[in-house]
């Protein structure tokens, strides 16, 4: 396995009384595709949004054990949570694209962060455009709106503005559970070539989904991490007989 990225220890997290997360160890690799899956509850979209200090935004969330990133724990207190999340691009269910041109979505966050120079920004928006692998079908309508493209053109829309910003590391929550199956297969070829660059974690509802795009699959059932491994090895030989029960169908 490559390097850890992100390591989690004895991550736990209540709402309110209610425990979502029950002590969570995870090693999650540098520059590989893991996939989180088990049944609706399950705490796998609560553990995402842990990773970008997303939970903060719920009043009565409490979380204990660490988080490191490159051996950072990202909950300390001084932790910049901006700086963090420009570091962790979030890519969600819905496409969510400003009602802006397609130019002014891509170049929001560059320019929140103080780039005003038109060229350079320019050559931001084409670039993740392309690293997007949308580029050749926006390029002539980059000043329409963002709102008048397709859903599956919408997310990946979405993962350019993610990708402008030059994160590091991509979440992934359900990115094409609301696509129809051609736009859901481009979604699955861009998160491929991705990997080469960035460190992503993706929540799927859509088990063969998570056999064809990870290196890595964690299986969670209320709130535990019951597996983790090679996503081969969880898909064809798991160790523990409940994951082959939610994978082979028999629950979930």
């Amino acid at each position: 396995m490559k390097e850890a990225k992100i390591v989690t220890r004895d991550l736990t997290l209540h709402y309110g009384l209610k425990m979502a997360l029950n002590s969570i160890n995870l090693h999650i690799p540098e520059k590989e595709v893991t996939a989180f899956i088990g049944p609706s509850g399950c705490g796998k979209s609560t553990f995402l949004r842990c990773l970008n200090r997303m939970n903060d935004l719920i009043p009565s969330v409490h979380i204990k054990g660490e988080i490191l990133i490159d051996g950072l724990d990202i909950y300390q207190k001084k932790i910049d949570v901006v700086n963090l999340r420009k570091k962790i691009g979030m890519v969600f269910q819905k496409s969510n694209p400003f009602a802006k041109s397609i130019f002014e979505n891509v170049a929001y966050g560059p320019k929140i962060n103080g780039i005003s120079d038109k060229k350079k920004l320019t050559e931001i928006v084409e670039s993740s455009l392309k690293n997007a692998a949308i580029w050749d079908e926006v390029k002539d309508r980059m000043h329409d709106s963002a709102l008048g493209l397709s859903g599956g053109q919408q997310q990946r829309l979405c993962i350019a503005r993610t990708l402008a910003v030059e994160p590091e590391i991509i979440l992934m929550d359900e990115p094409a559970s609301a696509l129809d199956p051609i736009s859901t297969g481009k979604i699955e070829e861009l998160i491929f070539e991705l990997k080469k660059k960035y460190t992503i974690v993706i929540v799927t509802h859509n088990m063969q989904q998570a056999a064809r795009v990870s290196d890595h699959t964690a299986f969670f059932y209320l709130g535990e991490l019951i597996e983790f491994g090679k996503t081969r090895k969880i898909f064809t030989a798991p160790d523990i007989k409940q994951t082959e029960e939610y994978i082979t169908g028999r629950f979930g």
